[in-house]
């Protein structure tokens, strides 16, 4: 997921890609808290030494068995009501991500690509695109 770091440095954006593990306190408070694989923050004041006290404005969670039903139900109503704006879901074993949007109407939007595709970061209007085949390639050989 080098490319976000990538892009945010080459356009000089303000937001920061931090990888697990890191502690979010999803809804301000002691009693929900998370660990997105990947957490991208745009506000800087959201980081503090024990981790981010706020939502993320994307986050990403790569599926294992042990999470897929947090992954799949209960963290997607959280980020959601949390304010997330951009929430994915990459599925080794089904080899598909699952993105969801946010931002705008009332129910959220999803789309599905797979390991072949070029996914677009919604919150860079899609001038960001993810490359998994490559990321495949380097990160997911089988051996």
């Amino acid at each position: 997921m080098l490319d976000f770091g990538l892009y945010i440095r080459k356009n000089k954006g303000p937001c920061r890609v931090l990888p697990s593990p890191l502690d979010v306190q999803i809804d301000c408070d002691d009693r929900t808290i998370v660990q997105p694989d990947i957490a991208l923050i745009c506000n800087e004041e959201r980081i503090t030494r024990k981790g981010i006290y706020g939502a993320p404005d994307f986050c990403i969670e790569i599926v294992s068995d042990s999470s897929r039903k947090r992954d799949y139900g209960i963290k997607v109503q959280k980020y959601m009501n949390a304010g997330v704006r951009e929430y994915w879901i990459v599925d080794r074993k089904r080899e598909k991500i699952v993105c969801y949007w946010f931002e705008g109407e009332d129910a959220p939007e999803i789309s599905m690509y797979t390991f072949r595709d070029k996914v677009p970061v919604r919150i860079y209007d899609g001038q960001l695109e993810i490359d998994f085949p490559g990321i495949v390639q380097r990160l997911w050989k089988e051996e």
